[in-house]
């Protein structure tokens, strides 16, 4: 693509023809070189002023207190090649090439300042503006300018309060004080623009009271002021002001708010002012006016009238029920009256709103005292840790605890509930009590949900030791007859049935008696005879010892196994034969002291998995030397 260098005008009489000599090279390929002739033909053309045209683009420097939508520079485009005179602007298109700028470019090429000023606190601004001219038969030209906005050397000459409307009431006589106007900046003087000869009100230059200058009847009239500097004429503001003269007669007076919605802290103190009311009647004086509240009794309670304020009368309690009752929203009206007749009044609507503070921490309850079972199964409930709040809504706590839960602490807590459940085994014999640590938090006590507040609770789990009972075996007494085998052999002879409390206890059987020769052994729970070569009949009563439980609360019990042996010479044919028969016995307590490690099922696995590791780490140590 061949473009014009910018800057750079075609002349036709001084050069009418262009050669370019172009090259292209393609990777691996012979250089080919081309020729492009361009003729430069004469016709009309738009020309730009130079400064606008060049590259830099015109320069135009503004004070930054000039005022909003001030023209600061107009785009002439020059005729040229045949073009007389200068095209009028009506025939001109003018557009913005880069339209994200505050200034305004007008339809007829004038460069204008923002809507609403520049901005005075900056320094030096520098805005640039790309415009290109096109006239109806699409001839164009294009250029730049720069717009640098300096700071203001000497404050403004402004109008507060621009616009003004004052309400008078008839019969006010001459040169009394309609109203007065304010203006900033230095050497302010004042006078009245429009209308050009007032007949009604003149105005003072150095004060700016506006006076009456004579008797005034019903009218209305709108005056134009100007302010402006008296060193530097112009440096200057205008502002309107509506003057309405009003007749006798009252009307219902105009109040601003016209209707009042807050939302307030439930920690307001009384006798804050939440609104002023701002009340005008038709004479615009306030001396006459009286202020009452009405509505329900519980907002008369809280809040009262002090001349035109409205106070909190009393505390607003976002926590009490009276107050959640109503939805936690008081509502009322203002009732404002004006003397005269017939009297006229205004209601101003009232809604206050009242919201939460997070001003109480969580109590902790008193004797977090529980006892559970040494034996009580996973997921046991504990007992309920009840933590208060008084904040509303009333004890919405979260529950956690400190610690977390583990072999040292095998409990957990419901997150909402507060309560507290086994989550792991429990042992008397190492630890009879645990002390917890339970943090309680409030919930939706603020509007700032980051405002919350926490206590620190101690909860103490005593363990109730769980005696141990007596094994339990079926039958108590069993009479069996056996026939005895070959020497040297092993023959069992019956396996005994107990059991104990808790299931997972381990049993021992020992032969307290009846075993005089030591024919009699047991394995496990299965009583085992050892033949001997003797050829009589014998009978044995065996007394079997059943232990149960661990440590210091081990108890037993005892079975009564009557054993008939037949020796096998005997020609009676092999058998064996039950039979089952209740013997009353005194109970026989044995008391002994056996200690028992049980390991946890953690240090079972853990133990496990090391050995695993072990066993790899050796294999494959082994096939690398190997």
């Amino acid at each position: 693509q061949v473009t014009l260098r910018a800057g750079v005008e075609l002349d036709a009489h001084q050069v009418n023809q262009y050669t370019l000599i172009l090259r292209a090279a393609c990777p691996g390929e012979d250089e080919v070189e081309e020729r492009l002739f361009v003729r430069v033909t004469t016709g009309q053309v738009l020309r730009c002023d130079i400064p606008f045209a060049s590259a830099e683009g015109d320069v135009v420097q503004v004070l930054a207190d000039v005022a909003p939508r001030t023209p600061l520079y107009a785009v002439l485009p020059q005729p040229l090649g045949g073009l007389t005179g200068i095209p009028s602007p009506s025939f001109l298109q003018f557009r913005l090439r880069n339209p994200n700028t505050p200034l305004t470019l007008t339809r007829r090429g004038l460069v204008l300042a923002p809507d609403n000023g520049f901005d005075p606190s900056k320094d030096t601004q520098t805005f640039r503006l790309e415009i290109e001219v096109m006239d109806r038969h699409g001839r164009n030209c294009s250029g730049a300018v720069r717009v640098e906005v300096l700071p203001s050397r000497r404050p403004r000459v402004t109008f507060p309060e621009p616009h003004r409307a004052v309400t008078v009431a008839e019969g006010i006589g001459p040169w009394e004080v309609v109203t007065q106007v304010h203006a900033r900046g230095d050497n302010v003087r004042y006078a009245i623009l429009a209308p050009v000869a007032p007949a009604l009100f003149t105005i003072d230059e150095m004060t700016g009271e506006i006076r009456s200058t004579r008797r005034l009847e019903v009218i209305r009239a709108q005056l134009l002021i100007r302010a402006y500097n008296a060193l530097h004429p112009d440096d200057h503001a205008t502002a309107t002001v509506n003057i309405t003269v009003q007749g006798a007669d009252r009307q219902a007076p105009r109040c601003v708010p016209a209707i009042f919605v807050s939302q307030v802290p439930e920690t307001v103190s009384p006798g804050s002012t939440l609104v002023t009311l701002r009340c005008t009647d038709s004479t615009s004086t306030d001396g006459c006016l009286h202020y009452a509240l009405e509505g329900p009794p519980s907002s008369l309670s809280h809040f009262c009238m002090e001349g035109p304020r409205l106070k909190v009368n009393t505390t607003l309690d976002y926590d009490s029920e009276a107050v959640a009752a109503l939805g936690f929203q008081f509502t009322a009206t203002i009732v404002v009256t004006v003397g005269g007749q017939p009297l006229q009044s205004t209601r101003v609507p009232v809604l206050v709103t009242v919201t939460p503070v997070n001003e109480f921490r969580p109590a902790c309850p008193n004797g977090a005292t529980f006892t559970v079972p040494e034996t009580a199964a996973f997921g046991s409930v504990v007992g309920r840790v009840a933590g208060t709040d008084r904040d509303y809504p009333p004890d919405s706590l979260e529950y956690s605890m400190e610690g977390g839960s583990g072999p040292a602490q095998p409990f957990s807590i419901d997150r909402r509930t507060g309560e507290i459940r086994v989550v792991g085994p429990l042992g008397s014999q190492q630890q009879e009590s645990y002390r917890l640590v339970v943090r309680l938090t409030d919930t939706h006590n603020d509007l700032d949900l980051r405002r919350r507040q926490s206590r620190l609770c101690d909860v103490s789990v005593h363990l109730q030791a769980v005696p141990d009972q007596l094994p339990v075996c079926i039958p108590e007494v069993q009479e069996l007859r056996i026939t005895a085998g070959s020497p040297g052999s092993r023959q069992p002879v019956t396996r005994l049935v107990c059991h104990s409390s808790p299931d997972s206890a381990v049993l021992t059987y020992t032969i307290a008696g009846g075993n005089e020769d030591g024919r009699f052994r047991l394995e496990g729970n299965t009583l085992v005879y050892l033949p001997s070569d003797r050829a009589e009949p014998r009978t044995f009563v065996l007394l079997v010892e059943v232990w149960g439980g661990s440590g210091a609360r081990r108890r037993s019990s005892m079975v009564a196994l009557v054993v008939h042996i037949t020796p096998w010479s005997t020609p009676v044919p092999p058998s064996t034969t039950t039979q089952h028969a209740t013997l009353q016995k005194k109970p026989l307590v044995v008391t002994q002291t056996e200690a028992v490690w049980h390991p946890p099922a953690w240090f079972v696995a853990v133990l496990t998995i090391s050995g695993a590791l072990l066993l790899a780490t050796l294999g494959c140590m082994a096939r690398n030397l190997l």
